[in-house]
């Protein structure tokens, strides 16, 4: 099965989160909580030697997503055709039903859940429909810095190498998200 993913530049990132509004205003989502995409901003060290930098978090689309097992609904699949995980929010029952299960074991916080009474749960679904008209992502369509991309892994890998390792996040043997960094690191020298 070929599996979708993402690609993150982090050495190009400057925190500007347009994908962040792209992502939102593509998909309807209205101000508040719900953020299918968010950017995590990264200080460290003390003055004069300063470090920041950015991480962009979306639903990593695990190889082996824990939020599948959890759901006690099977609300939550993974797609054989590219290996995509998606929420059918009509079998969801909502936060007030289940507590958050998807959440609560998902290492990178992807399930979204808004403010109403037992919302449902949402997440980055890849720009399914984008993709299926051959057009990129919202998210890598509207980065100024073309620090995002988003592709076959196997094609991520072939351009940008194979590492999972990045400022601020933590990788997962067990679960095996779909990412590809180009890290920018601290340095505590």
């Amino acid at each position: 099965m070929p599996q979708m993913g993402f690609y993150f530049d982090q050495t190009r990132c400057t925190g500007c989160f347009a994908c962040a509004v792209a992502c939102k205003d593509w998909h309807d989502i209205p101000a508040g909580p719900i953020n299918w995409l968010r950017i995590k901003e990264i200080e460290k060290g003390k003055y004069p030697k300063l470090f920041l930098t950015y991480l962009v978090q979306a639903c990593n689309h695990c190889t082996d997503p824990p939020c599948i097992k959890a759901c006690p609904v099977n609300a939550i699949i993974k797609r054989e055709s590219d290996g995509v995980v998606v929420v059918n929010q009509k079998i969801c029952i909502g936060k007030n039903e289940c507590g958050f299960k998807c959440l609560k074991v998902c290492p990178w916080d992807a399930p979204q859940f808004g403010l109403e009474e037992n919302a449902k749960m949402q997440k980055c679904d890849l720009c399914l429909e984008r993709l299926k008209h051959g057009q990129q992502t919202i998210c890598v369509e509207a980065c100024p810095m073309y620090a995002l991309d988003v592709g076959p892994m196997n094609k991520l890998r072939e351009k940008y190498g194979n590492n999972v390792d990045a400022e601020g996040f933590n990788y997962s043997e067990k679960y095996k998200p779909s990412i590809v960094f180009k890290p920018r690191f601290y340095d505590k020298k």
